[in-house]
């Protein structure tokens, strides 16, 4: 059909608005696939999310079930990864922890980038003592290290998986505000800024219709590049207590309960560790390549 040819998508004068946004993410995708890192860290993603989905139907055994026969096995054809202080089939619980990892993730990002992205907009936009006092709130949280200020608010709220969620997403929102903030800067006193404004359109119209999209796509590519970063803290706080409690299987929570093990039992830290460096690499590597596309000071080729 005409609509899916090559040439249809590539055309310098697009008939709809829909070809030319097709057009353009095709560009983005053709480009994306010629950096082969950012393949590999897509593939590793892509994995995390097939085997999060699925993990009841992929894990050979219970996460939370173990028989204390079969406790600090090694890795084996029975066990691949081994099993814990419990007999517990660390595989099973790798795969299971995929999911804890999936919904912390997701939930940071949803609440802090929105955040982050709608404060720097509206501080960019107005100027002033409103961008005084916005950024200047920003600051006092970018002033203090992520892991430290996460550890005072899940003390402050309690152990568990939500109030991990919360901790990290205070934390993090204050990075999408300074990209935010900057990006709109750039364009504030734009001529189509003008002329939106001249038609009438309100301040809460423009910033929501106009500024916050063009804000877009360098908040996409810090949060891809800020998985890597959250996934790490989540662990943190998990291998201190803070975050999912047992027996859930949080990568974090086992790699605490292993280190009594590390110097006989290597693996019943060591794969869950493993697990946290392979996915945090993934979205680095993809945050990257997205970063190198979606780079407004350059241009992609078809």
């Amino acid at each position: 059909m005409a609509f899916l040819s090559r040439d249809w998508l590539l055309s310098e004068d697009p008939e709809t608005r829909a070809q030319a946004r097709l057009g353009q993410f095709y560009r983005l995708v053709r480009a994306l696939m010629r950096n082969p890192l950012a393949m590999v860290g897509l593939a590793i993603i892509v994995a995390l999310l097939v085997v999060a989905a699925f993990a009841p139907w992929i894990a050979p055994y219970s996460p939370l079930q173990g028989s204390l026969q079969n406790r600090l096995q090694p890795p084996s054809s029975l066990h691949w990864m081994g099993t814990d202080e419990l007999g517990r089939d660390i595989l099973s619980r790798v795969i299971h922890g995929a999911r804890i990892t999936l919904y912390i993730v997701l939930l940071v990002a949803v609440i802090s980038a929105p955040l982050g992205l709608i404060v720097g907009a509206v501080s960019g936009y107005f100027g002033g003592w409103v961008d005084r006092v916005l950024m200047g709130l920003t600051d006092i949280f970018l002033s203090m290290p992520r892991l430290i200020m996460a550890l005072a608010f899940v003390a402050a709220l309690g152990p568990g998986i939500e109030n991990a969620v919360i901790a990290i997403a205070i934390t993090a929102w204050p990075v999408y505000a300074r990209i935010a903030r900057a990006e709109t800067l750039t364009f504030r006193t734009a001529e189509f800024i003008s002329a939106v404004q001249m038609q009438g359109a309100s301040h809460a119209r423009v910033i929501w219709r106009h500024v916050i999209p063009l804000c877009l796509s360098s908040t996409i590519v810090r949060v891809t590049l800020d998985m890597a970063g959250i996934i790490l803290t989540a662990a943190g706080l998990g291998f201190l207590g803070l975050g999912a409690q047992p027996p859930l299987p949080e990568w974090g929570a086992m790699i605490s309960r292993g280190r009594a093990f590390i110097l006989d039992q290597w693996w019943v830290a060591t794969m869950p560790g493993f697990a946290i460096v392979i996915v945090s690499l993934g979205f680095c590597l993809f945050g990257d390549g997205l970063r190198d596309v979606l780079d407004p000071k350059g241009k992609v080729k078809s």
